[in-house]
Parts: C-alpha cells; sequence; structure tokens
C-alpha cells in the first residue's frame, strides 16, 4: 500500500471516529437533562420497592403472573418504567407491566400506584384503594400524612423518599 493510500486511510477513520464521537456525545447530552436523571432514578425505586414487598400469595398467584404498576400524572416516569421493564428489568423475577391511567379514570387491578405531581391528591387515591393491596407511591409535600405510604422527595440535588 502506498503511503498516500495509506494516509487517505487513517484520515477517513479519524473523521468516521470523529463524526460518531460527536454524534454519541449530543446523545447523551440530549439524554443527559435533570428531568430524564429523576424519571429514570424515579422508576428504578418503583421497581425496587415492589420487590421488598411482601405480597400475599393470592395478589401474584402465579410465578409469571406480571406487577402491574399504575402512574397517573407522570408521563416520563411511565415512560421509563416501560423502557425498564422492556429491557428485562423484572420485580420479584415477574415481567413487569405498567398502566398510564388519566385522572378521575376508574382504577385498573393494580399492585403499585404511582401519583405523580405536586397537586395529586394523595387522599383522593387512598381513599379509592382502602381494602386493596396496593402500594401507593406519590412525589407531593405533605403525601404520607394524607395515605401515601411512601412519597419521593428532592433533597440536596438527589433522588430520595420518606
Amino acid at each position: 500500500m502506498s503511503a498516500q493510500k495509506a494516509i487517505k486511510e487513517w484520515l477517513r477513520s479519524a473523521l468516521l471516529a470523529a463524526a460518531c464521537a460527536m454524534l454519541f456525545a449530543g446523545a447523551a447530552l440530549a439524554q443527559d437533562s435533570p428531568a430524564a436523571d429523576e424519571a429514570k432514578v424515579k422508576a428504578a425505586f418503583l421497581l425496587r420497592f415492589a420487590q421488598f414487598v411482601e405480597w400475599p400469595r393470592e395478589t401474584l398467584p402465579q410465578p409469571d403472573t406480571p406487577l402491574v404498576i399504575g402512574v397517573i400524572g407522570a408521563d416520563a416516569i411511565a415512560a421509563e418504567l416501560t423502557q425498564q421493564a422492556a429491557a428485562s428489568r423484572t420485580a420479584l423475577g415477574r415481567p413487569v407491566t405498567v398502566r398510564v391511567i388519566k385522572p378521575g379514570e376508574d382504577l385498573p387491578a393494580l399492585h403499585l400506584l404511582f401519583v405523580g405531581g405536586e397537586d395529586c391528591r394523595p387522599a383522593q387515591y387512598a381513599s379509592s384503594l382502602r381494602g386493596k393491596r396496593v402500594l401507593l407511591v406519590t412525589e407531593a409535600p405533605g403525601a404520607l400524612e394524607h395515605g401515601s405510604m411512601i412519597n419521593f422527595v428532592i433533597a440536596e440535588r438527589r433522588v430520595k423518599f420518606e
């Protein structure tokens, strides 16, 4: 191979590598917004919470019965949950089904309900779930006093829960 051909080949490889690096850097910047990170963290927490609940046998009767997570008022978290579930992230070794529920809509059979937004009215959902075996998770100030079982908070720029 001539020196000129080798230089052209090296230049072509360098340009291709630079183009790929710019493409991936742009994609990483687009995905790393604080809201996207927060949705990822909350979705991961929701999947983990389900693993720490002692579910009654009749709630999940078969080994392949899916864990059903309902999401109200948090489309980004619902999308992230769906993505994580599709990427084989299971809870309790079971498939995960995510259901987006509109405010005011009747609640389907669920195992976990996440109600997003600060105006989420946790008391309303807690009373709707009374007598049902559903873990209620919210992200509103004071939600624990109104029936939420776990509440997300942002402290020191980190997602935490109470």
